[in-house]
């Protein structure tokens, strides 16, 4: 196997023998099987969208498809062997409407022509000839620009997905996502610049798919609110919702209400409790936990059960792994998978398990501030920054991740000026969520702005403040400290590189999927910069 789309890919090159995650060599092959598939389907599908032809179902599984290859998402083989077959299946009734239509059905690249050998074992050795779904005789900057056009990709599919629950769907981003599978293909070659371009309309994309889930999640659940969320427990059963789907956690609440049993968040489930719709539940009480990578610990301790609604699954432990439950995208062998939004075996488990014995108390976090909260004191906060009392914003935040160097961001929020104010989204926040900064002149230091998702309402924030000001964004006295791990975060670096945003600091390491040459590209279109220390970094930023 071969697998670099993580930060934390071995030795910072790539897993060769078991992924870091957890992904065994087998789904590895099946996963990039998957993604062949993929391209085939898409050679069909963009074909139709030009003679007319359009099935919303291709549509939402290609998405799907894609989400189900990002880190920490899907490691249940016989759940990729569902997938690779209904590819091809749609790609043969899709060729034949197509046909009808009067498109083009004959490709010249292997994936429009594949055929999914029989058998687990089959399937796998299969995807291991194949191998990776880029051009491995490219030059090594070509190969590099195709990983992240398809890492970003992966990441769009997964916003495209959440999307579409919400019955928020754009043609335009459906299209994109079949040419972009498509350039990788025989039927398109294209040289560096273009790829350079194609790299950054992954970034333009994602800000609509981006735009597209926002609409749902307000439009649903409503605007955040400001919210205080208790970080311990009440007596009673439990069940806890970990990932980020708002829709399945209403369901949940729908489904255990009046059953005595209290539901908590794990993960970027926590800005949950700051949207009308969702925290008028009573028995939606707080927030188990911190980030992905300590749910072994964490766990093990919850006395109830656990449903995973999208990535951030690591192994399940034996002592909680039937406690487990997955949904959607979400898959781990032996655990049971819920479907058709039916969560009653979770419901089941959690009032046959004992629950929590006893009302703790552990302090509370706040949530909440997401766009409408922020604008909604853009006055305060314009004449604060006028006045001096603000002197600087930092927006520190994306993916967590176990590695040491990631103390870097609890050191750097500890360490901020009290003239500073800390914007926060995504799983990120949690080597600092519950520190107490105190506010200034009522505006709170620290603003949980909610899941990575809404890196978009982090940025029709900063737009606002930059046409207040009568700046460019880049003039605002803003600086970006991003930490990533999955292909989400890769969707969002893109586009914020799509529009133009400079001085962005990025760790705890840099993609192994990027040269030297395409690093240097990065460097002196985008000045971006990798961390150093919390006091070099808060020095050059604040004394500039």
């Amino acid at each position: 196997m071969f697998c670099h789309q993580c930060e934390q890919t071995a030795k910072g090159t790539g897993c060769t023998v078991r992924g870091v995650c957890g992904k065994k060599p087998e789904v590895a092959a099946l996963q990039d099987l998957l993604v062949h598939a993929l391209k085939g389907l898409s050679l069909v599908a963009s074909e139709g969208r030009g003679v007319g032809v359009v099935d919303r179902e291709v549509d939402r599984f290609t998405a799907e498809g894609l989400f189900s290859t990002l880190t920490n998402v899907n490691f249940d083989p016989q759940r990729f062997v569902d997938f690779i077959e209904r590819a091809v299946s749609l790609s043969a009734a899709m060729k034949e409407k197509v046909k009808e239509a009067g498109g083009r059905v004959d490709f010249a690249d292997a994936s429009a022509s594949f055929v999914p050998a029989p058998g687990l074992e089959a399937l796998v050795a299969q995807g291991e000839e194949i191998g990776q779904p880029w051009d491995k005789n490219a030059a090594p900057d070509i190969q590099s620009l195709q990983q992240t056009m398809l890492f970003g990709l992966k990441g769009l599919a997964a916003y495209t997905h959440h999307a579409a629950i919400l019955e928020q769907e754009d043609d335009e981003v459906y299209a994109f996502i079949y040419e972009a599978l498509v350039s990788l293909t025989l039927e398109k070659q294209i040289n560096l610049d273009e790829w350079v371009k194609l790299v950054l309309k992954v970034g333009e994309i994602n800000l609509q798919a981006m735009a597209l889930l926002d609409a749902g999640n307000t439009g649903t659940f409503g605007h955040p609110v400001p919210t205080e969320v208790p970080l311990g427990h009440k007596k009673g059963k439990c069940l806890l919702v970990s990932g980020h789907d708002l829709k399945d956690l209403q369901r949940i609440l729908e489904q255990t209400a009046g059953k005595g049993v209290y539901v908590y968040t794990h993960g970027e489930m926590l800005p949950a409790h700051g949207y009308p719709e969702l925290k008028k539940y009573d028995h939606l009480y707080g927030h188990f936990g911190t980030a992905w990578q300590n749910q072994k610990k964490e766990f093990a301790q919850f006395p109830g059960a656990i449903v995973m609604t999208t990535n951030c699954i690591q192994e399940p432990q034996d002592a909680y792994l039937g406690n487990i439950f997955t949904t959607a995208m979400v898959g781990w062998p032996g655990a049971v998978h819920l479907q058709d939004g039916d969560f009653t075996p979770a419901i089941e488990k959690a009032l046959a398990m004992p629950g929590f014995d006893a009302d703790v108390d552990q302090g509370s976090v706040l949530v909440g501030f997401a766009r409408n909260t922020v604008l909604g004191v853009a006055d305060k906060v314009i004449d604060a920054v006028k006045a001096g009392a603000i002197k600087h914003f930092f927006l520190v935040g994306g993916c967590d991740g176990a590695k040491a160097g990631r103390s870097y961001y609890t050191e750097f929020v500890e360490k901020a000026p009290g003239d500073t104010v800390i914007l926060t989204l995504a799983c990120g926040k949690f080597r600092f969520f519950d520190k107490k900064l105190g506010d200034i002149g009522g505006i709170p230091r620290l603003l949980d702005m909610g899941q990575c998702n809404d890196a978009y309402s982090a940025i029709q924030v900063a737009v606002a403040l930059a046409n207040a000001f009568n700046c460019g964004v880049n003039d605002l006295p803003l600086t970006l400290i991003l930490s990533w791990y999955e292909q989400k975060a890769c969707a969002i670096l893109l586009s914020l590189f799509h529009l133009g945003v400079k001085n962005i600091h990025l760790g705890p390491s840099l993609p192994a999927f990027i040269t030297p040459n395409i690093l240097d590209f990065l460097v002196k279109t985008f000045d971006i910069k990798p961390i150093s220390t919390p006091d070099e970094d808060l020095a050059a930023i604040l004394n500039k």
